[in-house]
């Protein structure tokens, strides 16, 4: 039972701290002015957690948010880092693929590369998924932007994936999102990309004359062989 009443409370006048219990105390500033403070232990430190003042909070529902945030810590949840969390403003893809862009700006020495990165995420990604908040970016929505261009522009498409993957990775490590890029997944809702045919490697030329030397000796040799045989 708290030691403080609802009558009570209305009654307080004098500046001050008044306790109820179990670390849940008013912090009064004047009458009817104040706000609700619950101390507790948390991560080894002790900490005063804010619950609201007393006008938007009445004792009732200082205590039922004090006993959530006990039950909370008792589970092993840190309460601070996760009004934090809730507090922190998750952008859209369109946002984060720009801060991304802003940030690595500064080691790419290739101007080019630098427009190139953001324009095909521009051309390929953000019709689709620009406007979508990165935490709720998944493999299937990924696929999405990808199988229009997958075998008629691997290439692209396959700078377009990795692209979109540092953008969510980025995410994920500034807290926006709650795992990595669902990258590895793809590859079953996607079709295998065709190879692409390959060249001989050129001959250096210097060594020309030797190839065709050799060659002619091939060519000597196989006429004398028909020669014989006929």
């Amino acid at each position: 039972m708290g030691k403080l009443t609802a009558t009570k409370v209305r009654a307080l006048k004098e500046p001050g701290r008044y306790s109820d219990g179990d670390g849940l105390f008013l912090e009064l500033n004047g009458k009817d002015s104040g706000r609700w403070l619950l101390r507790v232990q948390s991560g080894g430190r002790r900490r005063d957690i804010g619950l609201g003042s007393l006008k938007a909070v009445s004792l009732a529902g200082a205590r039922e948010a004090a006993l959530l945030i006990r039950k909370k810590i008792a589970q092993g949840i840190d309460p601070v880092a996760e009004r934090k969390q809730e507090r922190q403003v998750i952008p859209m893809f369109r946002k984060a693929a720009e801060m991304v862009h802003e940030e690595q700006q500064q080691a790419w020495k290739n101007d080019k590369h630098q427009d190139q990165w953001i324009a095909t995420l521009k051309t390929y990604a953000f019709p689709k998924m620009g406007d979508r908040l990165v935490s709720e970016i998944e493999g299937p929505l990924i696929r999405d932007v990808l199988a229009p261009i997958w075998l008629t522009k691997p290439e692209t498409a396959r700078r377009v994936r990795q692209r979109i993957g540092t953008v969510l990775d980025w995410s994920y490590a500034r807290g926006f999102r709650a795992t990595e890029a669902p990258m590895r997944s793809l590859s079953k809702g996607l079709h295998r990309q065709f190879k692409k045919e390959s060249h001989f490697a050129a001959l250096p030329y210097a060594s020309v004359p030797k190839f065709l030397e050799k060659l002619g000796e091939r060519s000597r040799l196989a006429a004398s062989r028909w020669k014989r045989s006929s």
